[in-house]
């Protein structure tokens, strides 16, 4: 069975999360104070134990210059004897229906270990952020430079990247438990995060893309195992999007895992004609993600 989670259910989301990842309980208490909310919580339930669970963190995603929705997946675990029986599938899934009831187009996740690419492509997500090779600005500096004043030091940091194309944003709440975590560990450099992302409307962005790019024409055909409201024909010239479910012979066939790549323009000038003249490359940043 699965289910959100209640109130009452938070000490097995935690204890859960210390037996998967073993992080201290100081970190935690951070996260379950600042990002954990039972209504964003999925728990799978073998008979009456709690096995697996699934975050959907609400965040902003600036995409071609518009902000969206997304869900950031976090803290995705099962117990260590109840793995490999399709728990942490099912909630996947589940995670995906409940997007497209609160209007989310897009997911996006950091896989902690670089096996796990393979495991969240058989559910439709892309790698579409590079680790970075730079490190971010200093926190420490940022917060000195502003006296500790936090509403201050936040506009700074909002200032780095609330115009960034690509690129999660953060809202004060979590810029102070990114500053209450960075303490923590005494304010380790930073860098850019390797993630993911998995589109759950593609007409939706398809639309903000062509409405960016009125000038750019395109039919495509969009293959999706698990979501079949993506499964579509779709049309976009002078800026409008129209779905054509006759799949022409003329549309560029595409998976949701290279459309997702495309559209946030991962380095989409490797990619072959037409879609490296469509989609314009971009840049795509993730980081400060409690990771």
């Amino acid at each position: 069975m699965i289910r959100y989670a209640n109130r009452a259910d938070k000490q097995l989301v935690w204890d859960m999360w210390k037996t998967c990842f073993g992080d201290s309980d100081a970190y935690m208490d951070i996260y379950f104070r600042e990002k954990y909310r039972g209504e964003n919580t999925l728990l799978y339930f073998d008979g009456n134990k709690a096995v697996a669970s699934l975050q959907m963190l609400p965040h902003q995603f600036t995409f071609h210059e518009t902000e969206i929705p997304i869900a950031y997946f976090s803290g995705l675990c099962t117990l260590p004897e109840a793995r490999k029986r399709g728990f942490m599938a099912a909630l996947i899934r589940e995670a995906f229906k409940e997007m497209k009831k609160r209007d989310v187009p897009l997911a996006l996740l950091v896989p902690q270990e670089k096996h796990l690419l393979d495991f969240y492509d058989q559910f439709g997500f892309a790698q579409t952020f590079d680790s970075g090779e730079d490190y971010l600005y200093s926190l420490q500096d940022l917060l000195e430079r502003h006296s500790q004043n936090l509403d201050e030091a936040y506009t700074g940091f909002d200032g780095w990247f609330r115009k960034k194309d690509m690129t999660v944003q953060k809202n004060f709440d979590d810029f102070r438990a990114i500053v209450d975590e960075a303490r923590l560990f005494g304010f380790p450099p930073k860098k850019n995060l390797i993630g993911m992302a998995r589109i759950t409307d593609a007409e939706r962005l398809l639309k903000i893309f062509a409405a960016h790019y009125p000038e750019k024409a395109a039919s495509f055909s969009i293959a999706d195992e698990i979501i079949s409201q993506n499964n579509d024909g779709f049309i976009f010239h002078m800026g409008e999007v129209v779905r054509d479910p006759s799949h022409q012979t003329n549309f560029q066939k595409i998976d949701i895992r290279n459309l997702a790549q495309c559209l946030l323009g991962y380095h989409t000038s490797d990619k072959k004609d037409p879609f490296r003249l469509l989609f314009p490359e971009k840049t795509p940043q993730m980081n400060f993600m409690l990771e």
